[in-house]
């Protein structure tokens, strides 16, 4: 229901808007804001968007919780489609989740509302393998067969 209801408001709202500005600056002015709100939000989104890809790669190898860049990560893919869509709204709303301390509260709501029942990394040492695993035992031998070139050798082939 609420999806429904952003597809049809956020239209209405961006045209209202559209209408607004260019009627108080003119078509040009209002062409070239869109034109550089989208510039300035791809470069924001791919700046903050490699930062946090780095904080997510040091939370792995840390091995600690993970959670928050990704969710910083998915709000930033967020924003940024959000500001490559012409508009003045979606851009609005896209600029404020490229901010870090709304991200941060963004992500506390939604931590405060999503209830995690067991978080893992990696495989426990004391787990054994389950009863329906398999092992297959064979042998095998490999098999020289004189080929003969039929191109010459290039230097990086072993003769």
């Amino acid at each position: 229901m609420y999806l429904l209801l952003a597809f049809i408001a956020v239209p209405l709202i961006e045209i209202a808007l559209f209408i607004q500005v260019g009627g108080a600056i003119g078509l040009w002015p209002t062409l070239l804001i869109v034109l550089l709100t989208a510039i300035l939000g791809s470069w924001l989104v791919r700046s903050q968007g490699a930062r946090e890809l780095n904080r997510l790669q040091s939370s792995f190898s840390q091995l600690s919780d993970p959670s928050e860049p990704l969710a910083n990560g998915a709000m930033i893919l967020f924003a940024g489609a959000l500001l490559l869509t012409p508009g003045f709204f979606t851009d609005a709303v896209g600029f404020f989740l490229l901010i870090p301390s709304v991200r941060h509260r963004v992500f506390l709501a939604i931590k405060a509302r999503v209830n995690v029942q067991r978080f893992q990394m990696g495989t426990p040492p004391h787990q054994s393998p389950r009863p329906d695993d398999t092992v297959i035992d064979g042998e095998y031998s490999t098999v020289d067969e004189d080929k003969k070139p039929t191109h010459r050798p290039s230097g990086w082939t072993q003769h």
